[in-house]
């Protein structure tokens, strides 16, 4: 077991060991690695609601401005060093349009010192990179970082280790602990009473880990409670373990979840 990890109160969270080294996952989306002062993050979609209005959808505005108030109070809470976005940093080509950048060029300006590195996702080969100015570190997949290997696309670790999950883009296979995000993975939990509740979860296996979406205006995946894999729920400002159902095997985070929100 890692030792207990010292984090500023009101993280929330639980101690965990990933690669061989004392992490936490973070009741607020994120996994901390507190020896390199380093925070990963999957899947902020920056500019979905913006894409969805050039299209004629009515959503609300503001999803980009809550999900950048959230990144900001967390690296600020942690004191990060470091921020690690796994992919889909920003949602489509219309995300690029001038008042997202303005926003995301402001958070970065009240956080000069922080380095940000995005390993490019599905989203992020349509949407392009974002703009040099902002100072982001952009990398393709696989990226070494200490024991990870850094990723968006998630494996199917029960079948071939070198292939994604199908989305079409070629990560290829990879050495060191894959930590990835893509899935959006949640977890279906049922009461006595026949009430359910889907949680965001971390979905732990024995060479990655699956982070849940960070962003503010995502969908979500059921991951099987059967899955070989761990799940960590988030409850609030809690992280738990979710036990496995019982019953016949389910398949493995990324070939189990059943049910796909949007992206």
């Amino acid at each position: 077991m890692p030792s207990t990890i010292r984090v500023p109160e009101g993280l929330g969270g639980l101690d965990l060991e990933l690669a061989g080294v004392a992490a936490r996952l973070l009741a607020r989306r994120a996994i901390w690695w507190p020896d390199e002062a380093t925070l990963f993050v999957a899947d902020v979609h920056l500019g979905k609601a913006e894409t969805f209005r050039a299209l004629g959808v009515p959503v609300p505005a503001g999803p980009t401005e809550a999900t950048l108030r959230r990144l900001g109070a967390l690296v600020d809470d942690c004191g990060a060093r470091r921020l690690v976005v796994l992919g889909d940093l920003l949602h489509a080509r219309p995300a690029q349009a001038p008042a997202t950048v303005s926003a995301l060029r402001a958070w970065r300006a009240e956080r000069t010192g922080l380095h940000c590195v995005l390993v490019r996702g599905n989203h992020d080969d349509r949407a392009g990179d974002p703009p040099g100015d902002l100072g982001i570190e952009v990398v393709d997949a696989p990226a070494p970082l200490g024991p990870f290997a850094l990723c968006h696309e998630p494996i199917d670790e029960a079948s071939d280790p070198g292939r994604g999950s199908g989305s079409g883009r070629a990560e290829g296979a990879c050495r060191g602990y894959r930590l990835a995000g893509h899935l959006h993975p949640a977890v279906r939990l049922h009461g006595r009473g026949g009430d359910s509740a889907r949680l965001p979860c971390f979905s732990v296996g024995p060479g990655q880990t699956v982070l849940p979406a960070f962003g503010e205006f995502t969908g979500s995946a059921s991951v099987s409670r059967t899955a070989p894999q761990r799940l960590f729920a988030i409850a609030g400002d809690r992280v738990f373990e979710v036990p496995r159902a019982t019953g016949s095997p389910g398949r493995p985070c990324p070939s189990g979840p059943v049910r796909r929100g949007g992206s």
